[in-house]
């Protein structure tokens, strides 16, 4: 990996971990007056499912991006930390870039379909009139 190259990983590390704890003060934020924080919303139950739809919603129209609580910085580092068994029993480090490049996917998605959506109801109040 040359400099140039280094650079941009940095960058982009640094611009990540900034998208997320600003996802994660503003879903705590709003879900303040429940007393429950983002971290404790368990993702694969309906309740769950349900509070984040609500806070995506919110988040797509404020912050124009969405991450889940799996996806938000802290929670990659702390996969990153850990050491796992490979299929041989020997203990390794827990590569992460997979699951980073998974959550940048799906922060830009959420981007372009907020976009979309967004650009649909501009025209479609602008017939309208």
């Amino acid at each position: 990996m040359n400099a140039d190259e280094f650079r941009d990983y940095i960058l982009g590390f640094i611009f990540y971990k900034y998208l997320s704890e600003r996802m994660n003060l503003y879903a705590n934020e709003i879900l303040k007056e429940d007393g429950i924080t983002y971290h404790d919303i368990k993702e694969n139950t309906k309740d769950g499912k349900a509070i984040l739809a609500a806070i995506k919603e919110q988040a797509l129209i404020k912050l124009g991006y969405f991450l889940k609580p799996s996806e938000l910085f802290s929670e990659i580092a702390k996969r990153g930390n850990r050491n796992v068994d490979d299929e041989k029993g020997e203990t390794k480090s827990n590569f992460i870039l997979e699951d980073l490049a998974k959550i940048l996917s799906n922060i830009e998605q959420s981007t372009m379909l907020y976009r979309d959506t967004h650009i649909c109801r501009q025209c479609s109040e602008e017939c309208i009139r």
